[in-house]
């Protein structure tokens, strides 16, 4: 289970908005970051397509019109690459940025035949500090499903270990439960306890979440 989430916000500076194109940290320099306001210009007229490589509980709360899911945790560069239309721009977004170039990154190698590849700076939220309209959908738990299952695994884990020192040593099997279903979920990339949980009456879309990345 990757625990990582984008919880840094991104604050633009006058300098930051000035510049609309920055090579990202990548080897590879056909990957670049753009502003969001470049990436509207793009989308209104046809020349992108956006991808949101969020979880799909996040991307069913909160989206930008018109962009396509394509979460991280199950990331297929060569599906991704369908969706493209022939002379399209890709550009990827998350939340923050931080997966937005993760995903840009495993989809460079698409690179050598014309796509190009790129990476929203801010993600969604440096897209509403542009003020820029998202579709919300409030049905939705403001608490992603990743963050529901870290809850849960971490109320469990201490619950067992009280148990285990105050009433009986057996009650250790709890935390030891819950530590093979995270290594059990690292090495496989699914997460029974994430799928469970994206079924819930609270989170009222439909998920198919059953990986543990974020």
């Amino acid at each position: 289970m990757n625990s990582t989430n984008d919880t840094q916000q991104t604050h633009f500076s006058p300098q930051a908005h000035s510049e609309v194109h920055d090579k990202t940290k990548s080897t590879n320099n056909a990957v670049i970051n753009v502003h969001p306001r470049e990436v509207r210009k793009w989308l209104e007229s046809g020349d992108a397509i956006l991808v949101d490589v969020r979880e799909a509980d996040e991307h069913a709360r909160e989206r930008i019109q018109g962009a396509q899911l394509a979460a991280l945790s199950t990331f297929n560069p060569s599906q991704v690459r369908a969706m493209a239309k022939p002379g399209q721009r890709m550009v990827m977004h998350c939340k923050s940025g931080r997966r937005a170039t993760d995903a840009a990154r495993m989809m460079a190698e698409f690179a050598s035949t014309g796509l190009a590849i790129s990476s929203m700076t801010g993600g969604i939220e440096g897209w509403k500090t542009e003020q820029f309209p998202v579709v919300l959908n409030t049905a939705v738990s403001k608490i992603s499903v990743m963050r529901q299952v870290q809850i849960v695994i971490g109320l469990g884990v201490l619950v067992g270990a009280a148990l285990a020192w105050f009433v009986h040593p057996t009650f250790i099997a709890i935390p030891a439960f819950f530590g093979a279903g995270l290594t059990f979920a690292g090495v496989s990339g699914t997460c029974a306890l994430a799928s469970i949980i994206g079924k819930m009456p609270w989170n009222k879309f439909n998920s198919g979440a059953d990986s543990c990345g974020i």
